[in-house]
């Protein structure tokens, strides 16, 4: 075993058993997180307004410390971004990352000393169990490839401010470094497109065992991988390729496209990675869902998502949760977030140890009849649709269309592999859908709403739009629903 394995397998064995004694003491260790970060932020300007110095126990904080939206705790990060220190966490934020809201406009979230260390940690940590109980630890041996974005950062004041992907840039370990692909002069290329292409090739004679990535991102590298190297698949290029890790979007509904791309089956870990706070992740148990990150500096809470427009929110930890209920997640954090609803929701499908699947955003909920319509609602539709009529779906969005004598969900796909019959694809999706949930299924069959029609775009497109918006790249993806037809109107459009 050459050495890089050698030299890091007994602290991967270490850090597995790790993560497996801190699944099983998970209420303990959130309480004792929660405890821990009011009383490191008692005396700062929140926690003197909130008085942490009397809080004792999870019931008093929720009693004294609301929930809050972004906009509702943005005069407090403006107090930090204009220098002032101790306002949520002492001292200023190490960095600062600057991310577009979903709602539009730019938020500003703090990255403190003591909650950066638990991004990079938890992302390696978790690559590194799984890799281990694979029996793949010879990945770390090879080159390791990151598609983020850049990693030049601006100021406010004293406080670094970029995107967090470039942000962990600056933090990673001499020794993972080394292995680490592009060079930070290519990292640094604004234009998304010129930078896969110079990523492509600067890295296609290396040995690359592992690339990371949201899945849009990851096919945009590869196809330009071969079309520089003129090779078939990624495994021709790349035979010792070991694991691709992702995060961000679901990428199942990509699955086909990776598969055919690189040629071979490999590893896949699924992470769940959040500006506020790294959440989730797969640590290579059999078991669906991902493990929660419970000894990450983060005190969880959870909204029931039928409750998110009551007055009084029901705030729920690890303690009163239950299995295949969707839930608004809450963030409390070691940077000064307190009660900061993210916008994320879930679900459990594990309570022994917690294990949860990411179900969408608040914002991304399409009911507009009534159908209570998830992200992964439509992403195993488009799943099983695909399997069915052998056809490889590269993107899409759908959106409710409402119109005098025609009220129905209206999608906007651009095929890698089109189908040969679109009304059976058609037929089928809808079909699909009506499995995925039953509110829907009761409406078509009803006939308060049509079945579904499709809009087909050309090659591209997606990836243009996203171009024009200037959110081509990093972190960035086309919401997969939405409440409204603004977003698949503002794609029609497009030329």
């Amino acid at each position: 075993m050459p050495w890089k394995s050698a030299l890091l397998k007994p602290y991967a064995s270490y850090i597995t058993k790790k993560i497996n004694r801190d699944s099983l003491k998970a209420i303990e260790i959130q309480e004792k997180t929660l405890l821990k970060n009011i009383d490191f932020a008692k005396n700062t300007l929140f926690g003197k307004e909130h008085s942490f110095e009397t809080i004792k126990s999870i019931a008093e904080y929720q009693a004294q410390v609301p929930l809050r939206s972004y906009p509702q705790l943005k005069p407090y990060v403006q107090q930090f971004l204009d220098g002032k220190p101790n306002v949520l966490w002492p001292g200023l934020p190490k960095y600062v990352v600057g991310t577009a809201g979903t709602t539009g406009g730019i938020k500003h979230i703090p990255l403190s000393n003591e909650s950066m260390p638990f991004h990079l940690k938890t992302a390696i940590h978790a690559g590194m169990s799984y890799a281990y109980k694979k029996g793949i630890m010879d990945m770390f041996d090879g080159k390791l490839i990151f598609l983020t974005g850049t990693p030049k950062l601006n100021h406010s004041g004293k406080i670094p401010i970029g995107r967090l992907s470039g942000i962990v840039n600056h933090e990673i370990p001499s020794w993972l470094k080394r292995s680490q692909v592009p060079s930070y002069q290519t990292n640094c290329i604004s234009d998304w497109n010129k930078k896969i292409e110079q990523i492509a090739l600067e890295t296609k004679d290396q040995d690359m065992r592992m690339i990371s990535g949201i899945p849009p991102w990851i096919i945009m590298y590869l196809e330009k991988l071969l079309e520089i190297s003129g090779k078939n698949t990624i495994i021709d290029l790349f035979p010792k390729l070991r694991m691709l890790i992702h995060g961000g979007v679901n990428y199942k509904p990509y699955e086909p496209i990776l598969q055919k791309l690189i040629g071979k089956k490999i590893d896949y870990v699924e992470t769940y990675p959040s500006t506020e706070g790294f959440i989730a992740f797969q640590n290579g148990d059999p078991e669906d869902g991902l493990l929660l990150n419970v000894n990450g500096g983060v005190f969880f809470e959870f909204v029931p998502v039928e409750n998110n427009e009551n007055d009084r929110l029901q705030r729920l930890t690890l303690k009163e949760v239950e299995l295949n209920k969707n839930y608004a997640i809450i963030i409390n954090n070691n940077a000064g977030l307190w009660g900061s609803m993210i916008g994320d929701t879930i679900k459990f499908v594990s309570l022994n140890p917690f294990r949860i699947i990411f179900t969408g955003r608040i914002s991304q909920y399409l009911s507009a009849f009534g159908e209570h319509i998830l992200a992964t609602d439509v992403d195993a539709a488009i799943l099983r649709t695909q399997e069915k009529t052998k056809t490889i779906v590269k993107e899409f969005t759908v959106a409710p269309l409402i119109e005098e004598n025609l009220k129905c969900h209206h999608w906007l796909i651009e095929f890698e592999k089109a189908p040969k019959d679109m009304n059976d694809f058609r037929q089928t999706l809808d079909l699909e859908m009506q499995s995925q949930n039953f509110h829907y299924k009761d409406l078509i069959q009803g006939q308060v709403i049509a079945p579904l029609q499709i809009s087909i775009v050309d090659s591209q497109h997606f990836t243009k739009f996203l171009k024009n918006k200037g959110k081509l790249g990093g972190q960035n993806k086309v919401p997969r629903i939405a409440n409204n037809d603004v977003l698949l109107n503002e794609i029609l459009a497009m030329t």
